[in-house]
């Protein structure tokens, strides 16, 4: 299928009904919404994995779903870094953030440096791709040492204080990661999770009461 195939079949399947559930969840793009779940789109992206060039023509469609698929099907060794810089700053919502960063960015040469960057960005998906960056780096890349991930520990507890949902999630999602990906770096996150429990910040609270419970159980 072409991107404008794949994009009139992604709107004969537009669901009011879903749109507004996605809502009730937070996801409330600027861009198209059409309702599509994950279950949907996922075997609509088999086809077409590492399509580079059909991944840029759905993500230039604006459509909410169009980029979640464009995500599913990119290559990420054919992503350099300006490519990168320009869908994370187009992010309006979570879950488009979270796809990008868990199935295209933990896999380019720059995904380390751009999850440090990002995290010190003002813009609230911007920020969240960072942190959210970290925490599938953790999950994915088996390859990388601990030092990488000891790096990123300052980083989280730097902005532990920002209390916008979407932000102060992913803060917490990233400590959790790191310290489940093994025993050094579990008592190091538990070490940074009580270092952060003690700013005075209702988020920062938060991110270290939900990390502790959950590694402390390990």
């Amino acid at each position: 299928m072409t991107a404008s195939e794949l994009i009139a079949h992604l709107r004969s399947l537009k669901n009011p009904t879903n749109v507004a559930g996605q809502r009730r969840f937070g996801i409330t793009p600027k861009t198209e919404q059409l309702g599509i779940s994950m279950a949907v789109l996922r075997p609509l992206a088999r086809p077409h994995r590492k399509n580079h060039s059909l991944a840029l023509e759905l993500w230039a469609s604006g459509i909410h779903e169009a980029r979640i698929l464009a995500a599913l099907i990119e290559d990420p060794a054919k992503v350099g870094r300006a490519q990168a810089n320009r869908w994370v700053r187009d992010f309006d919502s979570w879950d488009v953030c979270d796809q990008v960063c868990g199935e295209v960015l933990p896999y380019v040469p720059f995904a380390i440096e751009k999850a440090q960057e990002w995290t010190a960005h003002r813009a609230e998906f911007v920020k969240r791709a960072g942190f959210v960056l970290m925490a599938r780096i953790a999950v994915r890349r088996k390859d990388l040492a601990d030092g990488v991930f000891l790096e990123f520990l300052p980083l989280i507890r730097r902005e532990a204080t920002d209390d916008r949902n979407f932000v102060r999630k992913a803060v917490n999602w990233a400590l959790r990661q790191i310290g489940k990906r093994n025993p050094r770096l579990r008592r190091a996150a538990i070490a940074e999770a009580k270092a952060i429990a003690k700013i005075d910040s209702r988020a920062a609270r938060w991110i270290a009461a939900d990390a502790l419970r959950e590694l402390a159980m390990r």
